[in-house]
């Protein structure tokens, strides 16, 4: 692969970069962000999940000359036109716009989208072509203009704009200032006089000490407590002085700044060494000519000397953390002379208090105030990421009395705040944080406990052979060791001593063997036994199960289900048993379950498009005549980020597609319509994250009300029930909810009947409560819920990392409270970790260390693991790499020794139970047929590691919402390997295979690792605060890449054996898109139960928000509050008591 020197822009060229969606996009625009850095270009990255307004906004204020954005989903049609249609509205069409969004962008829409006005969208082809560097050099090169000249609006005066607080007018002048500045005073000269005297606080501090985020909750402070007051900002990042580039990357970490009365500015300084540019003083000319209230002044990160942030502030606060060195290093600090306020940041870090003591010690020396207390002086504790931070509150009112005795400014501020100081909200206690290596040093000790017992029992059983080879027979043996009456049958005059030599060597040496294992080697004959006879027999909760051992092949063979190893030495045994052992046994190494279930196999039903109906049908479609129903739902990506459909265009166009559109009760009682969710053989998995809990209020209603209607349908309701639900609806004058179209086919109706009401609405509520208790006990399913790896990969995150941890506490708390035991409360996933790049190694380490956060969170909350572990399972990615062949093996065999040996929790625990999908990522072949072959070996990975369960992704998944004719495709993969391929008649088939059992030690050696590094960085929350996981999922993702596109790294249809036209992107024959229809439904229904249900809604979400605030169990009124609200109205609820997540670059 010949290396591309990167285009070198001959202008000062300025792009925004953001993703609007998730997932690896996130990774992706990231690395792209950093190879548009490296070629000289200032980069202003905004991270994932951003709306167009947010997007433009951002662009217009910081005068770019580009948009560089990946969108995808089926929204992106929307998205881009609405981009191009805001930016032209707010007069700056000349700011042009660049996307991606892999095989999703057809080739007809992106003709169409640059018909249209997109400067250029980039296709696999495109990338396949040009490689990453290619695409950023024809980007650059087409956006590489000057600034354009100052346009004002309506033919307005500078000051009068500028006294409107025209963006686009500040935003201009500020760029002339930096690139044309003598055109600049031309302009800018006769308005200087104008300035009033506006109150400038200037922030400067360390690099990494959280600036940003202070700044960002200051400004949400002053905007609440100033509702009619204006604030402008100016953040200055350093110039990278090899390149010229520059990241400006304030913005991502704030949330408050999206308000019409904040500007903010980001500048690169430009040259070395300085923490400010030498355009700041123009810039706060500007705004203080334009008259905001308030001017924020941000530096770059400094060093211990720099202080020129007192040049241009009224009022400064130097931002520093605990982690500063040794006590003498603060003489050396210059702003401690002369800040006016300091902020000890981060102040949840070890030694805070010591740190706090001494900074304010050194503050009282620099400033000679001894005869004053020394609590009084001016140095706060504070934890800007944690919500509502006591210290940030306090700083905040510091600060804005302060700014009122030194300026004339009149701020008078109505803030309450409470006098306790800063406290971390612990996850993990600080006495935990090395439970990843506590659990690897327990793991490790059980693996050289077994090595150590297998030598005494090969030994034992050494002199065992040797006994018998000298007496002549075969000799018994007992609890106590060799069998005293065959012993003495046996023994002749010939050789006496050596025999009792030999006895008494055996009896000496088995003194060091575990009784326990040698029961395992005295019960070893009968346990093989228990699978040749011809029927097993074993109990699950007091249910005895009989299972056949054996199935007969077309040649009348009789095939084992479980075929044990012929070994014949003690120690080879015992070694076999202590690490692989049957399925159904510690360390559940080949299945935590003895035989597969009989008339269940693994596969799921994937479906998620269009509105709940459409999405019922699906379901009902692939699941006819199946014995087992496992529903598994994709949501679209409105559902997912927890906001209401709505007419927005950038909403507008992701609703239904890519996934289904759930935003209320009815629409989970539509969607699941017709399926027994009490049936033990119904299952559901609901593929949601940041607003899972919501989620699963809306799916336990469902279920709920199900068993009312058929209480009501078996008691001979239905008509009087009938006259109650009319009455309800003629008083509130609404039309009732109803399902649109024919029922499919295998479909009663069942969930339909209540809908537009909820049980205890038409039932007594004794009646009702007894059928709510009831139910919980019965459903089944699995909710994702994990927020960790969202953090860490997918971002599909909206509420800050604590509270959200809280809200799946409180669900798992409500679960074990009210006895909900067969529906998993968290799907902990790796899957989306390998899906944004992560190798399988990292994909397992991560997911692990993840889950055994969740247990150290639940039992830190005094919950009791045996109650608790049951309710967690996995969900992982299988690729086509030899470790996959493994993953699941070596994961049960983890956790089971961790939670037996280290925990002490019951077998039912100690079971990991894990989901399979195959790789997305490797949906990559432009020929897409090629793709259910990397599928199939997928699935047979899969299925031979004894899955719980199984989705095959259908072959078009990576351009389209998945067809019935491509679904039906997946699920036969594993449909023809489960029923006809012979090996799998055997349940067992990988066990023995000396390259399965090599890279089972390797890969388990791997985690292990894994985690001592992690603990290293504080465990897996401290490393998510140094983004440890996201780094390395980003250089995996780009080691990767680099291979397929070099071609070290051959994958066929994508590389090599290409078709003689190139294999460019073959296109389905369906591609499947929300219907207009379907979408103007969603919204009618949102703005149906939003009129009907106002009052008692709003009563409910303040109860839900009190609930929060008093730290009570969140989960038990949200069941409540899902009754009656909408997603989107739930979620603006719980931001404002929770917090809304953080963005991290």
């Amino acid at each position: 692969m010949n290396k591309i020197t990167p285009y070198k822009p001959i202008h000062k060229i300025r792009i925004v970069t953001a993703a609007s969606l998730f997932d690896g996009h996130d990774a992706a625009i990231n690395i792209m962000r950093r190879i548009i850095q490296a070629s000289g270009v200032e980069v202003i990255h905004l991270g994932h999940d951003r709306s167009v307004e947010e997007v433009v906004n951002c662009a217009i204020q910081e005068d770019v000359n580009a948009i560089a954005i990946t969108s995808y989903q089926g929204g992106h049609n929307e998205y881009f036109k609405y981009m191009f249609d805001l930016l032209k509205e707010k007069g700056a069409s000349h700011i042009k716009i660049f996307g991606g969004g892999g095989g999703v962008i057809l080739p007809k829409e992106i003709e169409n989208l640059m018909n249209y006005g997109i400067a250029q969208i980039y296709s696999p082809d495109d990338g396949r072509k040009l490689g990453l560097q290619g695409m950023i050099n024809d980007m650059i090169e087409q956006c590489d203009f000057p600034v354009p000249p100052l346009k004002i609006p309506n033919n307005k005066k500078i000051i009068e704009s500028l006294l409107d607080k025209d963006k686009t007018t500040i935003a201009r002048l500020i760029s002339i200032a930096e690139n044309k500045h003598q055109e600049f005073k031309q302009l800018f000269s006769p308005l200087e006089k104008l300035k009033k005297h506006i109150p400038v606080l200037g922030i400067t501090g360390t690099g990494g000490s959280g600036k940003s985020s202070t700044v960002d909750e200051l400004v949400r402070r002053f905007l609440l407590d100033f509702p009619k007051k204006t604030i402008a900002i100016v953040s200055v990042d350093p110039s990278k002085r090899k390149t010229g580039g520059a990241l400006l990357g304030d913005r991502i970490r704030m949330n408050a700044i999206n308000n019409e009365r904040v500007y903010m500015r980001s500048l690169a300084t430009r040259q070395s060494n300085l923490a400010l540019s030498k355009h700041v003083n123009d810039a706060l000319a500007i705004l203080k000519v334009a008259d905001f209230d308030l001017i924020i002044l941000e530096t770059s990160g400094i060093g211990q000397s720099d202080t020129e942030i007192l040049d241009y502030s009224d009022i400064s606060l130097y931002v520093m953390t605990p982690e500063y060195g040794a006590a003498t290093q603060l003489e050396k600090i210059d702003m401690i002379d002369f800040a006016d306020v300091i902020a000890l940041n981060k102040f949840d870090k070890r030694g805070a208090l010591d740190a706090l003591r001494d900074v304010k010690k050194q503050y009282q020396r620099n400033h000679n105030l001894w005869e004053e207390d020394i609590e009084n002086m001016p140095v706060y504790g504070t934890i800007a990421s944690q919500f509502n931070d006591p210290g940030t509150n306090e700083l905040y009112q510091i600060l804005i009395d302060k700014i009122s005795k030194k300026t004339d400014s009149n701020f008078i501020s109505s803030f309450n705040i409470t006098e306790e100081m800063s406290q971390k909200q612990f996850i993990i206690p600080p006495n935990r944080s090395r439970y990843l290596s506590e659990i690897t040093e327990n793991n490790r000790g059980y693996n050289k406990t077994v090595q150590e017992q297998k030598n005494i029992a090969q030994k034992l059983y050494g002199i065992y052979k040797t006994i018998e080879s000298v007496l002549g027979i075969k000799l018994s043996l007992s609890k106590f060791g060799l069998e005293e009456d065959s012993l003495q049958q046996a023994q002749t005059n010939e050789n006496p001593e050596f025999i009792k030599l030999l006895v008494s060597e055996f009896d000496k040496v088995k003194i060091d063997l575990n009784p326990y294992n040698w029961q395992l080697i005295l019960k070893w004959e009968e346990k093989k036994q228990l699978y040749k006879n011809e029927v097993y027999s074993f109990k699950v909760r007091s249910k005895e199960i009989n299972i056949k051992t054996h199935s007969e092949s077309l040649s009348h063979l009789q095939i084992p289900k479980i075929s044990l190893p012929k070994y014949e030495g003690w120690g080879d045994i015992l070694e076999w048993i202590l690490q692989e052992n049957v399925p159904g046994e510690f360390p559940y190494t080949a299945g935590i379950y003895p035989f597969k279930r009989q008339g269940e196999d693994p596969t799921r039903m994937f479906a998620g498009e269009g509105g709940p109906e459409r999405t019922n049908r699906r379901f009902h479609y692939v699941s006819l005549g199946m014995p087992a129903k496992r529903l598994s739902t994709a949501f679209d990506s409105v559902t997912l980020y927890g906001n209401n459909p709505d007419i927005r265009p950038d909403i507008y166009g992701k609703i239904g597609n890519a996934g289904v559109s759930i935003c209320c009760l009815d629409d989970a009682k539509k969607l699941y319509s017709g399926f027994e969710l009490t049936n033990p053989a119904t299952s559901v998995s609901m593929t949601i994250n940041g607003p899972a809990p919501i989620m699963l209020g809306f799916f336990m209603n469902a279920a709920i009300d199900q068993e009312c209607e058929k209480y009501i349908f078996e008691n001979g309701l239905k008509e009087e029930i009938e006259l109650k639900i009319s009455s309800i609806y003629h008083k509130k004058e609404f039309e009732r909810p109803s399902y649109q179209g024919e029922l499919p086919e295998g479909s009663n109706g069942l969930g339909l009947f209540l809908l537009g009401v909820t049980g205890d609405e038409v039932l007594p509520l004794k009646i009702y409560n007894k059928i709510k208790t009831e139910t919980l006990t019965k459903v089944r399913g699995t909710i994702q819920a994990d927020i960790l790896k969202e953090d860490q990969a997918q971002n599909t995150c909206i509420f800050s990392t604590e509270f959200a941890l809280r809200l799946m506490g409180d669900v798992q708390e409500y679960f074990i409270e009210n006895k909900v035991r067969n529906f998993y409360s968290v799907s902990i996933s790796g899957y989306h970790i390998a899906e944004a790049g992560a190798n399988p190694i990292s994909q397992l380490a991560f997911t692990l260390a993840n889950g055994f956060t969740y247990v150290e969170y639940y039992l830190s909350r005094g919950m009791d693991i045996n109650k608790f572990g049951p309710n967690l399972s996995f969900f992982f990615s299988n690729g086509i790499d030899p470790e996959y062949a493994v993953i699941g093996r070596v994961a049960r065999k983890i956790w089971a020794k961790a939670m037996k040996e280290k925990y002490d929790a019951n077998e039912r625990a100690q079971m990991l139970k894990y989901h399979i999908q195959t790789s997305g990522r490797s949906l990559h072949a432009q020929e897409i047929d090629f793709n259910d072959i990397r599928t199939t070996l997928q699935a047979l990975y899969a299925i031979y590691d004894n899955c719980n369960s199984l989705h095959t992704n259908a072959y078009d998944e990576a351009i389209t919402t998945p067809t019935e004719e491509s679904v039906r495709r997946a699920m036969a993969i594993q449909l023809i390997i489960n029923k006809e391929l012979g090996l799998t008649k055997n349940e067992n088939p990988i066990q023995g295979a000396f390259i399965i059992e090599e890279l089972t030690d390797l890969v388990e050696e791997a985690v292990y690792a894994e985690f001592d590094r992690i603990t290293d960085r504080g465990g897996v929350l401290g490393a998510m605060e140094t983004m440890y996981q996201r780094s390395k999922i980003q250089e995996e993702s780009l080691y990767y890449e680099t291979l397929k596109h070099s071609g070290k790294f051959t994958i066929i249809g994508v590389n090599s054996f290409l078709s003689r036209k190139g294999s460019p992107t073959i296109l389905p024959q369906e591609v499947i898109r929300a219907t207009e229809d379907e979408k103007q439904l969603q919204i009618h229904v949102i703005e149906n139960l939003h009129q009907q249900n106002s009052e008692k809604s709003s009563k409910k979400l303040e109860l839900l928000k009190l609930n929060a605030i008093e730290n009570k169990n969140m989960f038990e009124q949200l069941m409540e509050v899902c009754k009656t609200c909408s997603i989107g109205q739930i979620t603006a609820a719980l931001f404002e008591v929770g917090g809304q997540y953080r963005r991290n670059m």
